[in-house]
């Protein structure tokens, strides 16, 4: 099996990391993290080191690629921009979880996760850095551009489309034929009945607008440390 590495030694990295195991077709060397100690066990994993340690790392394990765990989408973009200058021959694999259920002529881009439970239906399309959660619903014709993702139990009508960078947060319901734009968050248990344009915050139900969103804007629980600094570390 080839072997490859986690970015991110967090709880989501946790899942990513038993996506991958359950998956069967790569051999996990370790996790890359900077606010780790290197040599720090994981999961019954070493810290590796951080993405400046790639290029001697790579040469050492015979590494093949690796995948970002990182649960927002805008820090995993830059992540991703990273780790590709700093490592541009790694190649991002994705994890797909067995339990997950995928339909016929459905397309999984580069670095994408799909957890267990999940459902993408037939003919949709996961762009690159994509999150698929826990017992997410994706129906027929979904589309979900590159770094967006959706939360556990979200679920969605077909012909859904979601803007890069986007997130449909948890347990939100989305109806048919519905389009959101780039860079916008769906809140916790909205349900959508509307298309939604581009940097918004919306919630409720039916889920409106609450704010505009700058693009950087972190998302996920407040207390978490900031797993990114775009001037010198990844994780």
């Amino acid at each position: 099996m080839e072997k490859v590495v986690i970015f991110g030694a967090s709880g989501h990295g946790s899942v990513v990391l038993d996506c991958i195991e359950k998956q069967g077709e790569y051999q996990v060397i370790g996790f890359i993290d900077s606010y780790k100690s290197k040599g720090e066990k994981f999961n019954g994993y070493e810290i590796l080191g951080s993405e400046y340690d790639l290029p001697q790392l790579i040469d050492k394990y015979n590494i093949y690629g690796g995948i970002i765990a990182i649960g927002d989408n805008w820090t995993r973009k830059l992540a991703a921009d990273r780790v590709a200058s700093i490592a541009p021959n790694l190649v991002f694999i994705s994890a797909i979880h067995p339990n997950a259920t995928i339909g016929r002529n459905c397309y999984i881009g580069e670095g994408a996760v799909v957890m267990p439970g999940a459902i993408i239906n037939a003919n949709s399309w996961i762009g690159d850095f994509c999150i698929i959660n826990t017992n997410a619903s994706l129906d027929h014709n979904g589309k979900l551009g590159n770094f967006s993702s959706i939360a556990p139990r979200v679920s969605t009508g077909g012909n859904f489309n979601l803007g890069k960078y986007s997130a449909v947060s948890l347990g939100a319901s989305v109806i048919e034929n519905i389009s959101i734009g780039e860079h916008t968050v769906v809140g916790a248990g909205s349900v959508v009945i509307n298309d939604i344009a581009d940097n918004l915050v919306v919630y409720g139900t039916p889920a409106k607008v609450v704010r505009n969103r700058a693009i950087n804007e972190k998302y996920l629980a407040r207390k978490k440390t900031t797993l990114i600094s775009v001037s010198n570390s990844l994780v």
